[in-house]
């Protein structure tokens, strides 16, 4: 019912959707996020739409430049960016199924890559226990995000 596909422009009008003030500390809306690809001329970020069914349910950022490495010492990462769910959409499982989708879509579209990393706030504790639960670590490191202190998580493909 969940899957992956690279983001569209006919996907956009079903991922503007609005976030709360909470979600909105934590994570860049998808036109955020595309407008920061395209300004930058990033080459190196792939953005990603979740769908549930066939409606556009979800958004992130593969981003394989080089702020994963204020994460992970590995060239062969890749970074999560951005990443939401619609909340008409939130707690249908959607989130937990494209974690764990997002393995075999790096695996398939990037055959180098061979480790997620990813940042999470120390407050998001809803996001923060999802990425343990869909096999990501955390030993210990951490930095000052824009919202505070964030957790620095892994998990090796």
């Amino acid at each position: 019912m969940v899957s992956l596909q690279f983001f569209q422009p006919e996907d956009f009008p079903e991922l503007n959707y609005k976030l709360d003030e909470t979600q909105s500390q934590f994570t860049a809306k998808a036109e955020e996020a595309l407008q920061r690809i395209s300004e930058r001329q990033d080459d190196l970020a792939y953005p990603v739409t979740v769908f549930y069914g066939e409606k556009a349910a979800g958004f992130f950022v593969l981003d394989f430049g080089d702020d994963k490495l204020d994460l992970t010492d590995n060239p062969d990462s890749v970074l999560v960016r951005s990443l939401s769910i619609n909340p008409d959409l939130q707690g249908k499982g959607i989130g937990k199924s494209a974690m764990l989708k997002m393995d075999d879509f790096i695996k398939e579209n990037f055959k180098d890559c061979n480790e997620i990393v990813l940042a999470v706030n120390q407050n998001n504790t809803s996001a923060y226990e999802l990425y343990l639960k869909t096999g990501y670590f955390y030993d210990g490191k951490t930095r000052i995000g824009r919202s505070g202190p964030q957790y620095l998580m892994y998990k090796k493909l």
